[in-house]
């Protein structure tokens, strides 16, 4: 058997123990009589559902028949995946809205805050790539700023901007800008010397020069640090959301949180994923399409 036809079988067989471990780690127990224990007041019941744990929803009823709480089964997750995507992007108000309309809002904040990156990343990465002595002016503040976390930024962007939608946007432009920024240095700075050489010799001009020579080589090191700047925007626009609210999947999954539904807080999960894999896989294919052989 082949290699293409091994790795998607070993992938669904990986899929399938783990869905077995996960049906047998939520069966239901048996119902046991047990002997009434002293009542718990509302407050300590409250208290108890803040903490992850219900404790009138695992107990047995009159009829015998055990509740189901804690980590929620593949049928209730079934159940919810199935709610979810019968009518994503409904619209109920601040906090009931379709997981496929927060989707397309984190979307649009996530392409708005990566374009603006690459629109500053790109033209400045040629720029220092191209000239040591902006390298050597710029490259202090550049390890500087690279290692803060976007998050960190948050605080600062919510005073200034006084807008919690563009702060999210401004986090995820702070948070691509640096990959793609090196990245761009790097791979202008690593164009062979003897195309370089042939332009100059050619007298062909700066500007064309940047467009049909260096461009071309570096491209793929540009969409290496393109592809490494989404994956991290994705990632910092889902805990982004978390602090500033409104909407967004991130906002999303914290308010399911706050309403103690797990089982829609995995399927968020699932969804911010999925589209992470997505994305990523659409980068790996520009990869492939700009990368040449020698």
């Amino acid at each position: 058997m082949k290699l293409q036809f091994k790795a998607p079988l070993l992938s669904l067989l990986l899929l399938a123990l783990l869905l077995g471990i996960w049906h047998l780690a939520t069966l239901q127990p048996v119902a046991v009589p047990k002997a009434p224990g002293p009542a718990l007041t509302a407050e300590q019941i409250e208290y108890a559902k803040l903490m992850g744990k219900d404790p009138t929803a695992g107990s047995s009823d009159g009829a015998g028949e055990v509740k189901k709480s804690g980590f929620p089964t593949l049928g209730q997750m079934a159940a919810t995946i199935g709610r979810q995507l019968a009518d994503p992007f409904f619209d109920n108000g601040p906090n009931d809205k379709g997981v496929g309309l927060q989707l397309a809002y984190s979307l649009g904040r996530v392409a708005l805050g990566y374009l603006i990156a690459a629109a500053v990343a790109i033209p400045l990465g040629f720029v220092i790539g191209m000239s040591p002595l902006a390298y050597r002016a710029l490259d202090p503040f550049i390890q500087v700023l690279k290692p803060i976390s976007p998050l960190a930024w948050m605080p600062l962007a919510l005073y200034t901007i006084k807008d919690s939608s563009i702060s999210g946007i401004f986090v995820i432009f702070i948070c691509s800008v640096w990959p793609m920024l090196i990245n761009t240095a790097f791979g202008v700075a690593g164009v062979r010397r003897e195309w370089l050489n042939v332009a100059r010799t050619l007298e062909v001009k700066p500007l064309r020069r940047a467009f049909e020579v260096i461009l071309p080589a570096a491209a793929p090191t540009i969409l290496t640090g393109m592809r490494i700047s989404m994956g991290i925007a994705w990632l910092v626009i889902v805990a982004a959301e978390m602090l500033v609210g409104g909407t967004g999947i991130g906002y999303f999954v914290w308010n399911e949180w706050n309403n103690l539904s797990l089982p829609n807080v995995i399927f968020a999960i699932l969804v911010i994923g999925i589209v992470g894999m997505l994305l990523d896989a659409m980068f790996a294919r520009l990869q492939k399409v700009v990368t040449y052989a020698d």
